[in-house]
Protein backbone atom coordinates (compact mmCIF):
# COMPACT_ATOMS: atom_id res chain seq x y z
CA UNK A 1 0.00 0.00 0.00
CA UNK A 2 1.78 3.35 -1.14
CA UNK A 3 0.54 6.36 0.92
CA UNK A 4 1.47 10.43 0.56
CA UNK A 5 0.47 12.38 4.18
CA UNK A 6 -0.48 15.95 3.60
CA UNK A 7 0.04 17.84 6.51
CA UNK A 8 1.46 21.18 7.45
CA UNK A 9 2.38 20.40 11.06
CA UNK A 10 5.45 18.63 11.22
CA UNK A 11 5.08 17.24 14.94
CA UNK A 12 1.69 15.84 13.23
CA UNK A 13 3.38 14.51 9.96
CA UNK A 14 5.67 12.42 12.18
CA UNK A 15 3.40 10.98 14.83
CA UNK A 16 1.09 10.16 11.75
CA UNK A 17 3.97 8.12 10.49
CA UNK A 18 4.76 6.65 13.95
CA UNK A 19 0.78 5.18 14.01
CA UNK A 20 1.30 4.26 10.61
CA UNK A 21 3.72 2.23 11.28
CA UNK A 22 2.02 0.57 13.97
CA UNK A 23 -0.83 0.09 12.20
CA UNK A 24 0.31 -1.12 8.79
CA UNK A 25 3.98 -1.90 8.84
CA UNK A 26 3.80 -2.79 5.25
CA UNK A 27 2.87 0.35 3.90
CA UNK A 28 5.57 2.61 1.58
CA UNK A 29 4.94 6.84 2.78
CA UNK A 30 5.79 8.24 -0.31
CA UNK A 31 6.22 11.63 0.89
CA UNK A 32 4.85 14.85 3.25
CA UNK A 33 3.18 17.20 1.20
CA UNK A 34 3.01 20.54 3.47
CA UNK A 35 1.23 22.79 1.05
CA UNK A 36 -1.25 23.21 -1.53
CA UNK A 37 1.44 24.40 -3.91
CA UNK A 38 3.36 21.13 -3.50
CA UNK A 39 0.52 19.32 -3.51
CA UNK A 40 -0.20 20.51 -7.42
CA UNK A 41 4.06 19.67 -8.05
CA UNK A 42 3.87 16.54 -6.09
CA UNK A 43 0.59 14.95 -8.20
CA UNK A 44 1.99 16.44 -11.56
CA UNK A 45 5.00 14.93 -11.29
CA UNK A 46 3.99 11.29 -9.83
CA UNK A 47 1.37 8.73 -10.70
CA UNK A 48 -1.69 8.78 -7.87
CA UNK A 49 -0.86 6.82 -4.71
CA UNK A 50 -3.27 4.12 -3.07
CA UNK A 51 -4.40 6.21 -0.39
CA UNK A 52 -3.97 9.53 0.90
CA UNK A 53 -3.84 10.93 4.86
CA UNK A 54 -5.07 14.48 4.42
CA UNK A 55 -5.16 17.54 6.98
CA UNK A 56 -7.51 20.20 5.64
CA UNK A 57 -6.48 23.49 6.59
CA UNK A 58 -2.73 24.20 4.87
CA UNK A 59 -0.64 27.60 5.66
CA UNK A 60 -1.43 28.61 2.03
CA UNK A 61 -5.38 27.33 1.42
CA UNK A 62 -7.19 24.30 2.06
CA UNK A 63 -6.45 20.49 0.45
CA UNK A 64 -9.23 20.76 -1.49
CA UNK A 65 -7.78 22.94 -3.65
CA UNK A 66 -5.33 20.54 -4.63
CA UNK A 67 -7.72 17.45 -5.31
CA UNK A 68 -10.15 19.71 -7.31
CA UNK A 69 -7.27 20.91 -9.70
CA UNK A 70 -5.52 17.37 -10.16
CA UNK A 71 -8.29 15.23 -11.22
CA UNK A 72 -8.28 12.74 -8.29
CA UNK A 73 -8.33 9.06 -8.26
CA UNK A 74 -7.04 8.18 -4.94
CA UNK A 75 -9.29 7.30 -1.85
CA UNK A 76 -8.73 9.90 1.18
CA UNK A 77 -8.71 9.78 4.89
CA UNK A 78 -9.05 13.12 6.29
CA UNK A 79 -6.82 14.10 9.41
CA UNK A 80 -7.85 17.18 10.84
CA UNK A 81 -8.42 18.93 14.57
CA UNK A 82 -12.31 20.43 12.92
CA UNK A 83 -15.34 18.91 11.72
CA UNK A 84 -16.65 21.72 10.36
CA UNK A 85 -15.43 20.05 6.93
CA UNK A 86 -16.67 16.67 7.08
CA UNK A 87 -20.17 17.13 4.86
CA UNK A 88 -17.65 18.53 1.90
CA UNK A 89 -15.19 15.74 2.90
CA UNK A 90 -17.66 12.79 2.04
CA UNK A 91 -18.13 14.23 -1.41
CA UNK A 92 -14.48 14.14 -2.22
CA UNK A 93 -13.69 10.31 -2.14
CA UNK A 94 -13.53 10.16 1.60
CA UNK A 95 -12.74 7.00 3.24
CA UNK A 96 -12.92 8.39 6.81
CA UNK A 97 -12.79 11.38 8.66
CA UNK A 98 -10.23 10.97 11.73
CA UNK A 99 -10.57 14.23 14.50
CA UNK A 100 -6.59 15.36 16.18
CA UNK A 101 -5.30 13.96 18.26
CA UNK A 102 -5.98 10.60 16.27
CA UNK A 103 -6.11 7.52 17.82
CA UNK A 104 -4.41 4.47 16.88
CA UNK A 105 -7.48 2.35 17.38
CA UNK A 106 -9.40 4.98 15.11
CA UNK A 107 -6.54 5.18 12.50
CA UNK A 108 -6.96 0.64 12.14
CA UNK A 109 -10.85 1.32 11.72
CA UNK A 110 -10.17 3.67 8.80
CA UNK A 111 -7.23 1.64 7.26
CA UNK A 112 -9.75 -1.99 7.50
CA UNK A 113 -12.42 0.53 5.92
CA UNK A 114 -10.42 1.42 2.66
CA UNK A 115 -9.12 -2.27 2.70
CA UNK A 116 -12.82 -3.33 2.40
CA UNK A 117 -13.86 -1.02 -0.09
CA UNK A 118 -11.09 -1.71 -2.43
CA UNK A 119 -12.04 -5.47 -2.30
CA UNK A 120 -15.74 -4.53 -3.02
CA UNK A 121 -14.53 -2.62 -5.90
CA UNK A 122 -11.61 -4.86 -7.25
CA UNK A 123 -12.35 -5.37 -11.04
CA UNK A 124 -10.02 -8.70 -11.40
CA UNK A 125 -10.58 -9.96 -7.76
CA UNK A 126 -14.62 -9.71 -8.33
CA UNK A 127 -14.34 -11.24 -11.87
CA UNK A 128 -12.53 -13.64 -10.31
CA UNK A 129 -14.75 -14.37 -7.47
CA UNK A 130 -17.76 -14.25 -9.92
CA UNK A 131 -16.65 -16.78 -12.30
CA UNK A 132 -15.68 -18.98 -9.64
CA UNK A 133 -19.44 -18.50 -8.32
CA UNK A 134 -21.24 -19.10 -11.65
CA UNK A 135 -19.24 -22.25 -12.51
CA UNK A 136 -19.83 -23.90 -9.23
CA UNK A 137 -23.67 -23.44 -9.99
CA UNK A 138 -25.81 -26.04 -12.40
CA UNK A 139 -27.12 -23.85 -15.45
CA UNK A 140 -30.85 -24.52 -14.31
CA UNK A 141 -32.33 -23.26 -11.35
CA UNK A 142 -29.47 -20.29 -10.96
CA UNK A 143 -31.19 -17.31 -8.82
CA UNK A 144 -31.44 -14.19 -11.04
CA UNK A 145 -29.68 -11.52 -9.78
CA UNK A 146 -31.96 -8.82 -7.98
CA UNK A 147 -29.78 -6.11 -6.44
CA UNK A 148 -26.96 -4.40 -6.73
CA UNK A 149 -25.10 -2.11 -4.62
CA UNK A 150 -23.83 0.70 -6.44
CA UNK A 151 -21.46 3.78 -5.93
CA UNK A 152 -22.87 7.24 -5.27
CA UNK A 153 -20.24 9.59 -4.42
CA UNK A 154 -18.85 8.33 -1.06
CA UNK A 155 -21.76 6.21 -0.51
CA UNK A 156 -23.36 2.60 -1.65
CA UNK A 157 -26.40 2.40 -2.55
CA UNK A 158 -28.75 -0.87 -3.06
CA UNK A 159 -31.07 -0.73 -6.41
CA UNK A 160 -33.16 -3.45 -7.28
CA UNK A 161 -33.30 -5.02 -10.56
CA UNK A 162 -36.72 -3.10 -11.07
CA UNK A 163 -34.67 0.41 -10.98
CA UNK A 164 -33.07 -0.59 -13.88
CA UNK A 165 -33.62 0.62 -17.45
CA UNK A 166 -30.28 -0.68 -18.84
CA UNK A 167 -26.98 -1.74 -18.95
CA UNK A 168 -24.12 -0.07 -21.51
CA UNK A 169 -20.72 -0.11 -22.22
CA UNK A 170 -18.88 2.77 -23.36
CA UNK A 171 -15.69 3.73 -23.49
CA UNK A 172 -14.14 0.42 -21.67
CA UNK A 173 -16.76 1.00 -18.75
CA UNK A 174 -19.98 -0.55 -18.05
CA UNK A 175 -23.22 1.68 -16.79
CA UNK A 176 -26.10 0.43 -15.19
CA UNK A 177 -28.59 3.43 -16.26
CA UNK A 178 -31.91 3.94 -13.77
CA UNK A 179 -34.89 4.37 -14.51
CA UNK A 180 -34.41 7.84 -13.44
CA UNK A 181 -31.83 8.28 -15.42
CA UNK A 182 -28.78 8.42 -13.01
CA UNK A 183 -26.00 6.38 -14.23
CA UNK A 184 -23.70 4.09 -12.38
CA UNK A 185 -19.87 2.31 -12.84
CA UNK A 186 -19.92 -1.50 -12.46
CA UNK A 187 -17.56 -3.99 -12.03
CA UNK A 188 -19.14 -6.91 -14.40
CA UNK A 189 -19.10 -7.07 -18.24
CA UNK A 190 -22.06 -7.14 -20.01
CA UNK A 191 -21.68 -11.35 -20.57
CA UNK A 192 -21.53 -11.54 -16.80
CA UNK A 193 -24.70 -9.50 -16.28
CA UNK A 194 -26.45 -11.45 -18.97
CA UNK A 195 -25.88 -14.53 -17.02
CA UNK A 196 -26.68 -13.62 -13.94
CA UNK A 197 -30.19 -11.43 -14.84
CA UNK A 198 -33.68 -13.02 -15.93
CA UNK A 199 -34.01 -13.31 -19.36
CA UNK A 200 -37.54 -12.84 -19.29
CA UNK A 201 -36.52 -9.49 -18.09
CA UNK A 202 -33.64 -8.53 -19.81
CA UNK A 203 -32.36 -9.12 -23.26
CA UNK A 204 -28.94 -8.04 -25.24
CA UNK A 205 -29.84 -5.94 -28.13
CA UNK A 206 -25.83 -5.19 -29.05
CA UNK A 207 -22.52 -5.61 -28.27
CA UNK A 208 -22.92 -2.29 -25.65
CA UNK A 209 -26.30 -2.68 -24.50
CA UNK A 210 -28.57 -5.08 -22.62
CA UNK A 211 -31.89 -3.85 -21.75
CA UNK A 212 -35.09 -4.22 -19.32
CA UNK A 213 -38.46 -4.57 -20.60
CA UNK A 214 -39.61 -2.01 -19.21
CA UNK A 215 -36.82 0.27 -21.01
CA UNK A 216 -38.10 -0.32 -24.54
CA UNK A 217 -40.99 2.51 -25.46
CA UNK A 218 -40.92 1.76 -29.87
CA UNK A 219 -39.74 -0.03 -32.56
CA UNK A 220 -38.73 1.35 -35.57
CA UNK A 221 -37.84 -1.04 -39.28
CA UNK A 222 -34.64 0.07 -40.50
CA UNK A 223 -32.12 -1.25 -42.97
CA UNK A 224 -31.63 -4.56 -43.77
CA UNK A 225 -33.89 -6.40 -41.93
CA UNK A 226 -32.45 -4.16 -37.99
CA UNK A 227 -34.77 -2.46 -35.81
CA UNK A 228 -34.30 0.95 -33.72
CA UNK A 229 -35.24 0.93 -30.73
CA UNK A 230 -36.54 4.10 -28.68
CA UNK A 231 -35.36 3.69 -25.05
CA UNK A 232 -36.58 5.66 -21.76
CA UNK A 233 -34.21 7.08 -20.78
CA UNK A 234 -32.90 7.98 -23.74
CA UNK A 235 -29.71 6.14 -24.74
CA UNK A 236 -26.75 8.56 -25.67
CA UNK A 237 -26.02 6.48 -28.95
CA UNK A 238 -28.45 5.17 -31.35
CA UNK A 239 -29.39 1.44 -30.37
CA UNK A 240 -30.14 -1.15 -33.29
CA UNK A 241 -31.19 -4.81 -33.10
CA UNK A 242 -29.37 -6.99 -35.94
CA UNK A 243 -31.30 -8.79 -38.77
CA UNK A 244 -30.46 -12.14 -36.84
CA UNK A 245 -31.31 -10.55 -33.24
CA UNK A 246 -34.57 -9.02 -34.90
CA UNK A 247 -36.86 -12.10 -34.53
CA UNK A 248 -35.90 -13.50 -30.87
CA UNK A 249 -36.10 -9.59 -30.02
CA UNK A 250 -39.72 -9.83 -30.95
CA UNK A 251 -40.57 -12.93 -29.69
CA UNK A 252 -39.11 -11.71 -26.13
CA UNK A 253 -41.26 -8.84 -26.19
CA UNK A 254 -44.27 -10.89 -26.70
CA UNK A 255 -42.91 -12.94 -23.77
CA UNK A 256 -41.58 -15.62 -25.75
CA UNK A 257 -38.21 -16.15 -24.87
CA UNK A 258 -35.88 -19.52 -25.28
CA UNK A 259 -32.63 -19.66 -22.81
CA UNK A 260 -29.34 -21.83 -24.82
CA UNK A 261 -27.32 -23.87 -22.61
CA UNK A 262 -24.64 -20.85 -22.58
CA UNK A 263 -27.50 -19.37 -20.30
CA UNK A 264 -28.39 -16.47 -23.39
CA UNK A 265 -31.34 -15.21 -24.88
CA UNK A 266 -31.97 -16.85 -28.51
CA UNK A 267 -34.47 -17.12 -31.19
Amino acid sequence: MRLLLIEDEYPAAERLQRLLQQAAPGAEVLGVVRSVAAGRQWFARNPAPDLILSDIQLADGLSFEIFDQVGLTSPIIFTTSYDEYAIKAFRVRSVDYLLKPIKLVDLRTALAKYHDLRAAFSPIEGSQRLERLLDSLPLTGRPYKTRFLVASGEQLLPLDVEQVAYFQSRHELVYLVGRDGRRFVLDYSLEQLERLLDPQQFFRASRQLLTHLSAVRRLHPYFNGKLKLDLHPEAPEEVLISREKAGAFKNWLEGEVIVSKAGRIGG
